[in-house]
């Protein structure tokens, strides 16, 4: 992140880790096989963090309220941002960077999502028929404003309260949408 993808080298970065370019290419076959390994475990990290405390056995509207706290506190962050920006920036010269990003986090993420929603919607916590395209909608409505406002760099990082306020928002919004009939 500090040099960008096409300025850091293999040899710089096991000098960063206190290795040898040759055990990195031991495990990673080139510098491109190597960052998809750091997109893979930072989105199952960011996946786990997010889904962590996410269970049915609450009313539908907490359970979302604790997912999309989670997932605005994630993906707004300086950090994923920059992890974020990195990826774009690599995709348009090497597409299987973005499609890797892609699959291992956002389709992946909301895949889960739909998965516990099609579980609400089979208790009768909630009125759906495509769990996929519900996961999809909810996800927009919680980060649409606030992402791209961080992207374009007009906003800092949110607080707790601007957070809680716009996740409620979109709560609000989804199960009045898709709450029971």
């Amino acid at each position: 992140m500090e040099e960008g993808f096409a300025a850091a080298s293999m040899s710089a970065i096991a000098a960063r880790v206190g290795g040898s370019k040759g055990t990195l290419y031991n495990y990673f076959k080139s510098k491109e096989a190597l960052f998809e390994a750091y997109i893979q475990r930072h989105c199952a990290w960011q996946q786990e963090a997010m889904f962590a405390l996410v269970t049915l056995d609450r009313d539908i509207g907490e359970a979302l309220t604790h997912f999309g706290r989670s997932y605005l506190a994630s993906v707004l962050s300086d950090f994923s941002l920059r992890n974020f920006r990195l990826v774009i920036a690599e995709a348009e010269r090497a597409p299987e960077i973005g499609q890797s990003f892609y699959q291992a986090g956002p389709i992946a993420g909301v895949g889960r999502l739909a998965s516990h929603l099609a579980q609400a919607a089979g208790k009768g916590q909630l009125n759906l028929s495509d769990s996929l395209g519900a996961a999809h909608q909810f996800i927009g409505l919680c980060s649409n404003r606030l992402m791209k406002a961080r992207l374009c760099g007009v906003v800092s990082e949110p607080g707790q309260e601007e957070i809680d306020a716009e996740v409620a928002a979109a709560v609000g919004t989804f199960l009045a949408a898709f709450g029971p009939a």
